[in-house]
């Protein structure tokens, strides 16, 4: 087995230049007692890994002290939380308030039941029995021998992005291919027109918005105008596939039921095709943003895939740990509760912060190294674990190699184009998503 270190792929020095920006705290910063620092500066949320590795010394359950959340950062207590239901409900209704928005929360909620279709809870909003109706539906459609059977045309997809900007030599990845290449493919999946998938990340980055930053009134109102607008169009397709279904998730969900079941209502249809739009655009973005990032910043790495294609998937499973597009999600105490010594009162807001867990030095050896032949690589939790393990995972793992096996079959000497902006990543309280990747290259002949 190739071990990047042990063969002088990656040396010490190389080893600390490309892990900057991921484990960024400065010496005064260090020095700082944990309650003088804040983990929702911009600059600790884009680069949070030394944030994580004091809280695993000091404070494993962090309570955030601008929001009220409890936040869970070691691997085995997440798995205890993800495992316990009862106590740590994926259900908002569990929650006394919205952390982050206040009172406008409820506002959003108003207009989107006048306008269109208020959140009602689906899927990775609900725990079991609930769950398993919603999931058993989708399960049906990633599975992995469907993703084998669209592996093809996920390359063919590849390919076609890279004719479009191959021969100028440079792009801008983040859009030109790490957003378009999962957008495509899940737009098509669900039966929507690929020519309109930079509206429908619009869309998914609308509706995610109340939940992963503070919002004025103002930008509250036009986000939900956002997603009202894509509720109405999306509101169209699903009574077009209710008299004319075809093969497509959505007509799928329009007839998901047997004659002793009702079907799923519009509330229902529009709350799941907010979570698989959503879900289908941001996350697999990032991870491969992110792991072309990573192949810039360890240039050695093109090569070493380049040549051994086989090892493409281990280098994806290195890449969602080190650096997972969901760094954590919400779960909502049911009942006053105790984890690892931290009190968490009932109807408490609780981030299992997978980010975390997935650089605890407990579970991972050197946790911040960047190590694709490590032997436990695909035991990171950036999909989740338990009944809310990402649907979509097999998928996302598929997309990303076969777009780092297309890429570096037709590209070399892939290096920034223009250095990358302070902070790397806009604000998120859930997520990392990546404002720009300008690169350059030269043609693979």
């Amino acid at each position: 087995m190739l071990s990047l270190r042990h063969e002088g792929y990656i040396n010490d020095h190389s080893f600390n230049k490309v892990n900057q920006g991921r484990r960024t705290m400065s010496m005064t910063e260090e020095a700082k007692k944990l309650s003088d620092l804040s983990f929702l500066d911009p600059e600790t949320l884009s680069a949070p890994g030394a944030f994580y590795e004091r809280l695993h010394e000091e404070c494993p359950v962090y309570k955030i002290p601008e929001t009220g959340m409890f936040m869970v950062t070691k691997y085995d207590d997440l798995r205890a939380v993800l495992k316990d239901a009862e106590t740590f409900s994926s259900n908002p209704e569990y929650a006394s308030a919205s952390s982050l928005q206040g009172d406008l929360a409820g506002t959003y909620q108003e207009i989107l039941r006048e306008k269109g279709w208020g959140h009602v809870v689906t899927l990775q909003r609900t725990d079991p029995p609930t769950h398993s109706r919603y999931r058993k539906l989708l399960d049906r459609v990633f599975t992995p021998k469907r993703v084998r059977e669209l592996t093809p045309h996920i390359e063919e997809v590849a390919h076609e992005l890279v004719d479009e900007w191959i021969d100028q030599g440079t792009c801008e990845f983040n859009f030109d291919f790490a957003m378009k290449l999962p957008g495509i493919i899940i737009a098509e999946q669900l039966g929507l027109d690929r020519k309109d998938v930079a509206t429908f990340k619009k869309w998914a980055d609308a509706m995610l918005a109340m939940a992963i930053k503070p919002m004025t009134a103002d930008e509250m109102r036009q986000t939900a105008e956002t997603e009202l607008e894509a509720q109405h169009f999306l509101a169209e397709i699903f009574e077009q596939r209710r008299k004319a279904p075809g093969d497509d998730i959505m007509s799928g969900l329009v007839h998901a039921h047997g004659d002793d079941e009702e079907p799923l209502t519009m509330h229902e249809l529009q709350n799941l095709m907010h979570q698989l739009i959503t879900g289908g655009f941001e996350t697999t973005q990032s991870a491969i943003a992110h792991g072309m990032w990573r192949l810039v910043r360890s240039p050695e790495l093109q090569d070493v895939l380049r040549h051994h294609p086989d090892q493409t998937k281990s280098f994806a499973e290195e890449v969602l740990r080190h650096e997972g597009p969901v760094q954590g999600l919400a779960r909502y105490t049911t009942r006053d509760t105790v984890l690892n010594g931290t009190p968490i009162p009932k109807n408490s807001m609780v981030i299992v912060r997978y980010g975390a867990a997935n650089l605890d030095e407990e579970k991972f050896a050197c946790p911040h190294q960047f190590d694709m032949t490590r032997k436990n690589v695909g035991a990171h939790l950036a999909f989740g674990s338990g009944a809310h393990h990402c649907v979509g995972a097999f998928l996302g793992r598929q997309e990303m190699v076969s777009s780092f096996n297309v890429l570096l079959s037709r590209l070399k000497n892939i290096e920034l184009a223009r250095p990358l902006p302070t902070p790397v990543h806009d604000f998120s309280l859930f997520f990392i998503p990546m404002k720009e990747l300008h690169i350059r290259f030269d043609k693979n002949n």
